[in-house]
């Protein structure tokens, strides 16, 4: 007798799912087209020349306001999923929207640092709205069927926004300035509201009687009474040096790429290839803007993440993640580590098979090591790191990256030491000006001048801060694994699930 189970196409499997999760997929989509259309290119629009319709913020200032606000946007959803729980998905979802259109709006129509700081912390706002309610849509639209390939479509919805975001901002940006970037963003967002509006609908939640006081307080106790484990609490500890390290490509490399790598040779050795391709990717002057080479990481994860997830698949989490910070470290010293254009690219990759291992292991790693029935819980702590992980990146990023790699600040020290006049960088006289006045006094072009300084001051030094901090992550994690967890597999309970399931 035939199994009619096994003679069912696969593809029925996407028939299982409700309307509500294709809609939350979608949204998540549009929402990471949005964030990511805009923190891809947020570190140039903060500090670069303000007479190209940038901040001219200087780089200790952009990496407070990045480091500050988005620690605050990971560490929120303590609050704000309770209170979705309590609200209702939907009413959160539209207050969500609001916040986040209105703030990406705001954000490029406000110039001094405050009034920034404020509409990014806005926009952060509704971002951690959203973060909590999309991820339960998707929870409570799944079944123990299809749950696993629920989320891995959820999760390429992530790249795949992720991935289209920096492509039109980037190219929107050259054509039209700054301020379309907003634009774009909010205009995804308010796709996103007219799909709650009139598609989604209220996924099953139980009723909470608390208070909204009552139900922050019972999740802040959740979370207190999670890190008390302490197997949890040292594993948590030691990921904020992985997420300080990730969170570089997105703080930091931008803004070494714009001020120290020639793009115009990646530029030539595409159209030499292919000149439509090096239009394509290109910019008008003959370069590759920076988020563009930012954004293979993301490319890269769409076009091999299955791949790696399959290699690593039966590897134990713990030892996936080591390798995978292994592997990042390298490539974030490679990337760092030279002025060519074409190491970079490559440091790029080598960073993304790193991340492709690790990331999603660590998540699996949180669940793995959960008391029986207490996965939730758990699963809750994992955002800790991250919001860690970016206040620690913000120092790095600002304060380091200007005292050690910053272009403006070196030619401001090499100005003073040859005893050369100029004007301070200010209103009326921009960042360029300095470049060009400090050029013309030098005797030297803007690329010799750029030359020099690389020369001089070594500015590319920086990755050894930052693949350091990768090592000692690594370093963490081996001694975590031999005494903590005495090199076994299994834990916390994790044996009697085996056994019962």
């Amino acid at each position: 007798m035939k199994d009619n189970k096994s003679t069912e196409p696969k593809t029925s499997i996407f028939k299982k799912f409700p309307k509500t999760f294709w809609i939350a997929n979608t949204m998540e989509l549009f929402e990471r087209w949005a964030w990511y259309g805009l923190f891809a290119v947020l570190a140039l629009y903060l500090t670069n020349s303000t007479d190209e319709g940038a901040l001219g913020f200087s780089q200790t200032q952009k990496g407070a306001l990045m480091g500050t606000v988005t620690a605050i946007l990971y560490f929120l959803p303590i609050i704000t999923g309770a209170l979705a729980d309590r609200l209702g998905y939907k009413k959160v979802l539209i207050v969500a929207y609001l916040i986040l259109s209105s703030g990406y709006i705001l954000m490029g129509s406000v110039q001094s640092y405050f009034l920034v700081y404020l509409a990014f912390l806005w926009v952060a706002l509704g971002a951690a709205l959203f973060k909590p309610v999309i991820s339960a849509t998707i929870t409570k639209s799944t079944t123990k069927e299809t749950s696993s390939i629920g989320f891995g479509i959820f999760y390429m919805m992530v790249n795949v926004g992720g991935f289209i975001g920096p492509i039109f901002s980037s190219k929107l940006r050259g054509a039209y300035g700054w301020k379309i970037v907003f634009i774009m963003a909010a205009s995804a967002i308010l796709v996103n509201l007219v799909l709650v509006l009139l598609f989604y609908k209220e996924p099953y939640r139980d009723e909470s009687k608390d208070t909204i006081g009552e139900t922050i307080k019972k999740s802040l106790i959740n979370i207190w009474t999670a890190v008390k484990d302490m197997k949890l609490l040292v594993f948590l500890i030691i990921m904020v040096g992985f997420w300080t390290m990730f969170n570089q490509l997105f703080y930091t490399l931008p803004n070494f790429i714009d001020q120290w790598v020639n793009t115009s040779v990646i530029y030539n050795s595409l159209a030499d290839i292919s000149p439509a391709l090096a239009a394509a990717i290109g910019t008008e002057q003959g370069t590759i803007a920076p988020e563009m080479l930012v954004n293979l990481d993301a490319g890269a994860i769409i076009l091999f993440q299955v791949l790696i997830s399959t290699l690593v698949m039966k590897w134990r989490p713990i030892n996936a993640i080591i390798t995978g910070i292994s592997i990042t470290a390298i490539g974030i010293g490679v990337a760092f580590g030279t002025g060519n254009g074409f190491y970079l690219i490559l440091g790029i990759f080598i960073f993304a098979i790193g991340e492709m291992a690790s990331s999603p292991k660590f998540t699996e790693y949180v669940g793995r090591i959960a008391p029986r029935n207490k996965e939730a819980l758990y699963m809750g702590t994992s955002f800790l790191p991250v919001a860690a992980g970016n206040f620690f990146t913000g120092f790095l990023s600002g304060n380091l990256y200007q005292a050690w790699s910053d272009k403006v600040s070196l030619l401001q020290t090499e100005v003073a030491k040859r005893g050369l006049e100029i004007k301070e960088v200010g209103e009326g006289f921009t960042q360029n000006d300095y470049y060009n006045k400090a050029g013309e006094l030098m005797g030297m072009s803007q690329q010799e001048l750029t030359d020099f300084l690389w020369n001089a001051y070594n500015p590319s030094k920086i990755w050894m801060v930052f693949s350091a901090i990768g090592i000692a992550t690594i370093i963490g994690l081996v001694l975590y694994d031999k005494f903590v967890l005495g090199g076994k597999e299994q834990t916390n309970g994790e044996e009697e699930k085996v056994v019962t399931e």
